[in-house]
């Protein structure tokens, strides 16, 4: 099994780092900024604070783009959600269906492994690179705070840190799940999921009657801006998630194992 693990980091190594170093350095950039911006979002916030339901959605209502929390929170914060998100479906989407579209099923399967443990490879390879994605981003997010010099509640930054973890962990425990159906490429409903899951949770915002059901998307309890205004966490949506997680990963495992191979 330390084969296939190893085999599979090699395999998505240059994806991982592309994506970490882009978000993230996208990010930091955005983050340096600030300073030379900081005048010019002091006239903005009021503005920004009073544009309806845009404002509502990305939490400008809340919060402040003139302070450095709050223009991560309602900026950065969704640079890295939706970057995040993106990267987890698209790695956890072809991580078992590669096999077949690439043909090298005949090999890998030829192993003295049970599928059984080829998947558990393939879940571990997921679970590492969305660790090292995590840590990469807060990494030049922390880097840019520190030559800004600016007062940032490290405790709220961390639970969101966390939370976008935990999202990025059921995004791909959905895509792992959708991997198993069939040996295709399946890059482009990966990323479809991800954009209609954070459209969700942007709609959901904006339109009072799906309020009450913002729970049950990925997003929901990822939100830069509730996070940083000291909100509740939400319990029922985090239980969700552990759930969805656990089913999709279950659900992988069971219909591959069932499947004929595509040759």
């Amino acid at each position: 099994m330390k084969a296939v693990l190893k085999r599979e980091l090699l395999l998505n190594i240059k994806s991982m780092l592309i994506w970490s170093l882009s978000v993230g350095i996208l990010g930091l950039t955005c983050i340096l900024l600030y300073s030379s911006m900081e005048g010019e979002m002091k006239d903005m916030a009021d503005a920004f604070s009073n544009m309806g339901a845009f404002s509502d959605a990305f939490g400008m209502s809340t919060l402040s783009i003139a302070s450095l929390k709050g223009y991560f929170a309602t900026e950065i914060g969704a640079v890295h959600g939706l970057g995040s998100g993106m990267f987890a479906a698209i790695i956890a989407i072809n991580i078992i269906s590669r096999e077949e579209d690439a043909h090298t099923g005949e090999f890998i399967f030829s192993m003295p492994l049970s599928r059984t443990k080829v998947l558990t490879a393939k879940a571990i390879c997921v679970f590492i690179m969305l660790i090292v994605f995590t840590i990469v981003c807060t990494a030049c997010y922390v880097i840019g705070f520190n030559i800004l010099g600016e007062e940032m509640p490290m405790d709220q930054f961390m639970t969101f840190m966390c939370r976008q973890f935990v999202m990025n962990l059921e995004v791909a425990g959905i895509c792992f799940g959708l991997s198993s159906l069939a040996g295709k490429n399946r890059m482009g409903l990966g990323l479809g999921l991800a954009l209609l899951f954070y459209a969700y949770d942007v709609m959901g915002r904006v339109i009072p009657d799906l309020k009450d059901y913002l729970f049950v998307g990925p997003y929901s309890y990822a939100n830069a801006a509730e996070i940083f205004t000291g909100e509740d966490t939400p319990v029922k949506a985090l239980i969700l998630a552990v759930l969805i997680l656990v089913i999709g990963v279950a659900f992988g495992f069971y219909n591959f194992n069932r499947r004929d191979l595509a040759s």
